[in-house]
């Protein structure tokens, strides 16, 4: 009986019919002869999985293993194939599977969890120095000079449900107005995301935000509401508000400005000389429950942290702008099946955990139920069996 590899169990939640659909849908394959775009995304996924660290690494490790190609639809490589495919071919393809495969998670998700928190941010991937810089000059900031990469969280699986790679100079605002909102979820982000406009429309299709709100906002104070007057209690304030400035952010969009009543809180922070203040539509969770939840944000920021020191997002296998994408998009890709994997196997360990034992067993077969059992019938006979030799 053929049982299926580890790395075959990872690539269990992409379909191959699903891949090469959406490769025809966009001719993908048009100049690729003989090294596909499945055979590149094998190889990189290999690459992710494994933990190889430059292209001679990653040739060898996946070679060695050409007795299991054939099950995975792939084939050898030579690194300068691999290469060429890296640098010259389009990230496109990869932007759309990824996103494709975050979906299906995503849809997943929706159904297990009763409430739905998002946190949206943004990381800057540093890329300077030759190869680099002929590309990257022009998303250079006062800051940083690379690429960004764009993601919103679900907070309790730690699940991606969006993804984008823009140049490192492209606000985050920009991008956080592509998401599609979901009415009922909650939306936590911070100040890089501050548009009047924008937290109007998440309002009207009834969603959630929590976000920062300026020093200097324009707002009239409603309301004061009571709060808990307990030491150990951090609020400091908790009032109904009303913004008293029409234009903050991006001019000339369609939406109105933010006019309805929200809600601000202030809550001390030992650490710093200044309270931090929160603004929010929740009129429904206490203070201290809003607090939590932009306390939760700190979750994403571990999260491009855990990306960057476990998946190949620091160090590229190509200098180009299409290797650079395609390695980003394709470690998104990895750690979705990841995911899926482990859920589907119900693995409990945690992420980084079953990522080190996978380096050293992707090939490896693990064995069924039936054959365990085998496996334990036929040592119970063998012990019975010298046991009765002994007895002799």
């Amino acid at each position: 009986m053929y049982r299926n590899t580890r790395f075959g169990q990872i690539m269990e939640g992409l379909p191959r019919s699903h891949f090469e659909k959406r490769v025809r849908e966009e001719n993908a394959d048009k100049y690729c002869k003989g090294f596909r775009r499945w055979d590149q995304m094998m190889a990189m996924i290999f690459n992710q999985l494994s933990g190889a660290n430059s292209l001679r690494e990653l040739e060898a490790g996946f070679n060695s293993q050409h007795h299991h190609h054939y099950h995975l639809g792939t084939r050898n490589i030579k690194r300068s194939t691999l290469a060429d495919a890296n640098n010259n071919r389009s990230s496109d393809i990869f932007a759309r599977i990824c996103n494709d495969l975050i979906q299906q998670a995503h849809g997943t998700i929706k159904r297990e969890l009763k409430s739905l928190v998002y946190l949206l941010d943004s990381s800057p991937i540093q890329l300077t120095g030759p190869g680099f810089d002929e590309w990257t000059k022009p998303y250079k900031t006062r800051i940083t000079q690379g690429l960004k990469l764009h993601l919103m969280l679900e907070q309790q699986s730690k699940l991606p449900v969006y993804a984008l790679i823009t140049g490192g100079n492209e606000s985050d605002i920009i991008n956080g107005r592509k998401v599609s909102i979901e009415k009922g979820a909650t939306y936590v982000f911070d100040k890089g995301y501050y548009d009047y406009n924008w937290w109007k429309s998440i309002d009207n299709k009834g969603a959630h935000f929590v976000a920062r709100l300026k020093k200097n906002a324009a707002v009239a104070v409603s309301q004061q509401h009571a709060i808990n007057t307990d030491n150990s209690n951090s609020i400091q304030e908790d009032a109904t508000i009303r913004f008293t400035r029409k234009i903050v952010g991006t001019r000339n969009l369609p939406n109105p400005y933010f006019n309805t009543p929200a809600r601000r809180i202030v809550v001390s922070r030992p650490d710093k000389d200044t309270p931090m203040i929160l603004v929010t539509n929740d009129f429904t969770r206490s203070a201290q429950e809003i607090a939590q939840l932009y306390k939760q944000r700190w979750d994403i920021e571990l999260f491009f942290k855990w990306l960057k020191q476990n998946l190949k997002i620091k160090r590229f296998l190509g200098r180009s702008e299409n290797a650079v994408r395609t390695q980003i998009y394709i470690a998104l890709i990895a750690y979705v099946l990841l995911y899926l994997y482990r859920k589907s196997n119900h693995i409990n360990i945690v992420f980084s955990l079953c990522l080190s034992a996978l380096k050293t067993g992707l090939f490896q077969r693990p064995e069924t139920e039936y054959h365990m059992a085998l496996r334990r019938r036929r040592e119970r006979e063998e012990l019975a069996r010298m046991q009765g030799v002994l007895a002799l």
